[in-house]
């Protein structure tokens, strides 16, 4: 285990300012949940030695983590006189986690031929069981490059406050370009949050992490998971049927087809569900299109998701068809304009909520995550990876992540 902190550029000699980054609503909603998970499969090179890539990972990461200054450092705290608190990222430099772990015995194949996802992969990504706001302590970013017999896998763990998925990756194809020699990103990451006009800084939140929340432990779920792989083909029929069934008027995209096949069926194979009782599909929905005034750019690093939800009989469900869920789920998106967008930020301040794992997916299916994320192109090198695993973070029964195909 080794810290990594940020490397200078060789054109860039003069070492950044310290940085104080204030967290948004978004952010802040945050800090009761896990990290984000995610790491990727790669076939291990044949002309390389392991500690060489070994060391040329850590080296490339330190490069890329000037640019993304928030992941080496800290989240930091101000205690109110009115029983509030703040939270803020102070870009320190107090350092990454890197891990370099050996799987003796454990292939690739072990790990995409097995129906159910095994459990060894949880073993492969770093800080498990770490809440957002142990961010004050534990590192915001922790890279494990884990060998396996014929294989890497890289995963990495950030902690959720510092960006959303669209975050997520932009570090990871960021670093992906570092380690294959570019000097500079093609996608610089703007770390500067967006905020309402005029709003009052720093963000006073209620001190709700109570001793309950302090001392609870981490406990690997006994839920499953399975990677299930949908075809082009396949998806181009369920979108067919959703607008034969609704009407050609309706623009029913091919992710809200797919997904209400997915709740339909996860529905219709609930033995025990009665038919009567309001099922939930919960879905986050991407707003860095929708913010205009002002603008936030696509590289925006920070959260910029809100979670949107319908609520159905489970009779309805099915008895409606694929058409009619895809058509509520398209409205439910569609609703999310930058007013209704600016008014969660504005009640949000004056009423601040945490979320809990708890408090998403209670008689729901929860998706998270994009198919729009460059996964597969993140070659560091020595080619492309060929599968993505998500860790034990933020794992719940109805839980859906969705990744591009390969």
């Amino acid at each position: 285990m080794l810290p990594v902190g940020l490397g200078a550029q060789d054109d860039q000699k003069k070492e950044q300012p310290n940085l104080r980054i204030e967290l948004t609503p978004w952010d802040l909603q945050l800090l009761l949940v896990d990290s984000i998970q995610k790491g990727l499969l790669f076939r291990k090179p044949k002309e390389s030695q392991i500690n060489c890539l070994i060391h040329h990972l850590k080296t490339s990461l330190s490069r890329t983590l000037y640019f993304f200054a928030p992941l080496a450092g800290r989240l930091a705290t101000v205690k109110h006189d009115d029983n509030t608190v703040s939270f803020f990222i102070d870009c320190n430099n107090a350092g990454a986690e890197f891990v370099h772990a050996i799987a003796d015995g454990v292939s690739i194949a072990d790990i995409i031929e097995s129906t159910y996802v095994p459990e060894i992969v949880y073993s492969f990504f770093p800080l498990n069981g770490i809440k957002n706001y142990e961010g004050t302590s534990k590192p915001l970013l922790a890279v494990q490059a884990t060998e396996l017999v014929d294989g890497i896998f890289i995963a990495c763990t950030i902690n959720h406050t510092t960006g959303d998925g669209s975050s997520f990756w932009h570090f990871f194809n960021s670093w992906s370009e570092i380690s294959r020699g570019f000097d500079c990103l093609s996608r610089p990451p703007i770390l500067q949050r967006w905020f309402l006009p005029d709003i009052v800084f720093p963000i006073r939140i209620p001190n709700l992490i109570s001793k309950k929340v302090l001392c609870s432990k981490f406990i690997l779920s006994p839920l499953k998971q399975r990677v299930f792989h949908f075809s082009r083909e396949n998806i181009t029929k369920l979108k067919a049927k959703a607008i034969v069934e609704i009407g050609t008027n309706n623009k029913i995209s091919s992710l809200q087809a797919l997904l209400s096949h997915l709740w339909r069926s996860a529905i219709r194979n609930n033995k025990i569900l009665d038919p009567d009782q309001e099922v939930n599909y919960r879905l986050l929905i991407g707003v860095r299109p929708r913010l205009i005034n002002p603008p936030m750019p696509q590289e925006y690093f920070g959260n910029a998701v809100q979670a949107g939800s319908i609520t159905m009989k489970a009779r309805e469900v099915l008895d409606q068809g694929l058409g009619y869920v895809a058509w509520k789920m398209n409205k439910m998106v569609a609703m999310h304009t930058e007013e209704k967008l600016l008014n969660f930020l504005e009640s949000w301040i004056e009423n601040p909520r945490l979320l809990t794992m708890d408090s998403m997916v209670t008689n729901a299916l929860v998706t998270s995550s994009s198919p729009w994320f460059n996964v597969y192109g993140n070659d560091f090198g020595w080619g492309r990876p060929i599968a993505v695993r998500s860790g034990p973070g933020n794992k719940s029964d109805g839980k859906i992540t969705l990744f591009e195909g390969v």
